[in-house]
């Protein structure tokens, strides 16, 4: 029985990590897949998506070929306890370097080094190896084509951004997804009609050059029995169109409720009540006091979802 192994950051999961991912199946029993920490993820990288979305992403594509174990990395050699027994590590041309380093600590510790397959680049239509740095520029889309839908978002956030990649994803196919910093117009805080406000502005801010926006900003409303959180979302076409629509809220505790009311933004209020929890980094306030059942990319589906549904009524 054969091992292989294959591992990257899987910032947006592409084509050529794809390919990389078959080949593991094709060429062994089992297969490992290392997946990088987000501290290891952020190092000299500009953007990069927080691990609850890559790591599900990542499980969505290995179901379809098979079963796979998923492990976090915070190096290049990966753990010795998973990599000790792999026979095969697959690489691509570009990180073929990587794989005779990897190779030569094995030989170090007196270790047989592993057989390294190599997968070629997989190109976009621009000539160029796809690559999430790119997918993320809104260069193209993950299958490396330029020709698609261009959508921008009306901030950087990588949550904002890979919530909107889903869901026009589904609605679209490949899309071309551009994240731009743009001012919200509203306070830090939103309060009330604010929310709304701020994803207006956002999506006007963005649409330029594009042939669609998308303005996103969760706020906090007063309402039946304490303080809710509730995400709104605005998306705007070349032609002007505007639509609108939001998330489901959910109610926060009234320690955390009551530091907003006096100032405080949500994320300062939920640290000084909970701390600087890992899920909270993770998967955000809704995250932590749903327990896990709900992330923030979820959640934000959701406003993005109900703002595409009177243009699916066109559809």
């Amino acid at each position: 029985m054969t091992t292989a192994a294959v591992a990257g950051t899987f910032n947006i999961l592409h084509e050529g990590h794809k390919a990389l991912i078959r080949r593991a199946f094709e060429i062994a029993d089992h297969v490992v897949i290392g997946i990088t920490s987000d501290r290891m993820a952020s190092g000299g990288r500009d953007k990069h998506v927080p691990m609850v979305i890559r790591r599900r992403e990542l499980e969505s594509f290995v179901s379809i070929l098979g079963s796979a174990r998923i492990f976090e990395i915070d190096d290049m050699y990966g753990p010795d306890e998973i990599m000790d027994g792999v026979d095969f590590l697959v690489v691509s041309e570009e990180t073929l370097d990587n794989g005779r380093k990897v190779n030569d600590r094995r030989r170090s510790r007196g270790l047989k080094p592993m057989e390294l397959s190599v997968v070629p680049l997989v190109m976009s239509d621009r000539g160029e190896k796809i690559s999430a740095s790119s997918i993320l520029d809104g260069r193209y889309g993950r299958q490396g084509k330029s020709t698609v839908m261009d959508i921008a978002v009306g901030s950087t956030n990588m949550v904002k951004v890979s919530a909107v990649r889903a869901v026009m994803e589904r609605v679209y196919g490949d899309v071309r997804i551009t994240a731009r910093d743009v001012d919200s117009g509203v306070p830090p805080q939103p309060f009330g009609e604010q929310t709304h406000q701020g994803s207006l502005n956002r999506a006007r801010a963005a649409i330029e050059g594009h042939e669609m926006a998308v303005g996103i900003e969760a706020g906090v409303f007063e309402m039946l029995d304490g303080l809710y959180d509730i995400q709104h979302c605005t998306i705007i076409d070349k032609e002007g169109r505007e639509t609108y629509g939001q998330g489901s809220g959910f109610r926060y505790p009234d320690a955390v409720a009551e530091l907003v009311r006096s100032g405080m933004t949500v994320g300062d209020s939920m640290r000084e009540i909970y701390g600087d929890t890992d899920i909270g980094k993770k998967q955000g306030a809704v995250g932590l006091l749903s327990k896990g059942l709900i992330d923030r990319e979820k959640l934000t589906e959701q406003a993005v979802i109900a703002a595409m549904i009177p243009r699916l009524w066109d559809d």
